[in-house]
């Protein structure tokens, strides 16, 4: 069950927009020094707070529990302690510890593990996409209001390199430096609300300014899909219904990450074959000039011992 302390740092973290797993125990196998029940979060920087595990299995919730941050889906984490258990021949091997894939559900091979066996949920929790709507109008109201229906933070300042869309519905009110600012952003989506006609002659504008073809194709103009909208509110879904077809396209991001919020390095344990997470005091010794890193100081003594053989 998770504690206050942790329940209070899932709120925390919710109303800051960042991105964290909830992990829980859901299952166990004798011996292990955690019981079903038990709780932690992992954050988008892979710290964990909470205990599910000893330091070896935290490796494994940990880089499935950034994946899960960057893939929005939940996962079922099972972790096993039968290092010399051939996998199957047709299993896919991951950095040489994971041996089993499924819907919803991934088993790997923990050396460390002192016997028992975990099955971890991951239940990743995501800020809503940024959409942002630039002008003043009742499609842009419309927007407002039908986008907070579907899970989107409607927001009317700057488009930002996280946005998922940049909707321009300002009717010729500085549309070219909002539509400039989103295409440089990288928004994925960025639509006019345009006539035909006039769409074509802002994308002139933009041409003559300077703006790449490349770019200026991106402009979805008029935006959103010809439904046969004739109200502000029609062709706000139509507009809308647009933006959640390239959320949820395949393949399509569902977390763009910034230079702020990077996944950390991971690196393979050249004792035990697991992938760790390099962060904050992960175990790492230098051989050759080359870095090395651990899951835990048991692999990092063996090591030295081995360089001083």
């Amino acid at each position: 069950m998770i504690s206050d302390k942790l329940s209070e740092r899932r709120h925390e973290l919710t109303q800051r927009g960042e991105p964290f797993v909830t992990a829980t125990v859901v299952r166990v196998q004798r011996p292990t020094s955690v019981q079903p029940g038990s709780v932690a979060i992992v954050r988008g920087d892979g710290t964990i707070e909470g205990f599910v595990g000893g330091v070896c299995a935290e490796h494994s919730v940990r880089l499935y529990s950034l994946r899960a941050i960057d893939s929005g889906e939940p996962l079922l984490l099972r972790i096993m302690p039968d290092p010399d258990e051939p996998a199957p021949d047709d299993a896919p091997i991951d950095s040489g510890v994971e041996v089993a894939r499924e819907d919803g559900a991934v088993t790997v091979r923990n050396p460390c593990l002192s016997g028992g066996a975990l099955e971890i949920f991951l239940e990743p929790a995501l800020p809503p996409p940024r959409v942002t709507v630039a002008g003043d109008s009742l499609i842009s109201s419309a927007l407002r209001t039908i986008g907070a229906e579907l899970g989107l933070k409607v927001a009317t300042d700057a488009p930002s390199d996280e946005d998922l869309a940049l909707i321009v519905a300002a009717h010729g009110r500085d549309e070219l430096g909002a539509l400039r600012a989103g295409l440089e952003a990288g928004v994925p989506y960025v639509g006019l609300v345009a006539s035909p006609k006039r769409g074509a002659a802002v994308l002139g504008d933009l041409r003559a300014d300077g703006v790449a073809e490349e770019l200026l194709a991106r402009i979805d103009t008029p935006a959103g899909f010809d439904i046969g909208a004739r109200t502000p509110a029609e062709v706000a879904l139509s507009i809308l219904a647009r933006v959640v077809e390239v959320r949820r396209r395949e393949g399509a991001p569902v977390r763009r990450r910034t230079a702020e919020s990077a996944v950390p390095q991971t690196a393979l344990d050249p004792v035990c074959g697991m992938t760790v997470v390099v962060v904050a005091g992960t175990p790492s010794a230098e051989r050759g000039g080359e870095m090395f890193y651990f899951c835990c100081e048991g692999c990092k003594r063996t090591f030295e011992q081995q360089a001083a053989a």
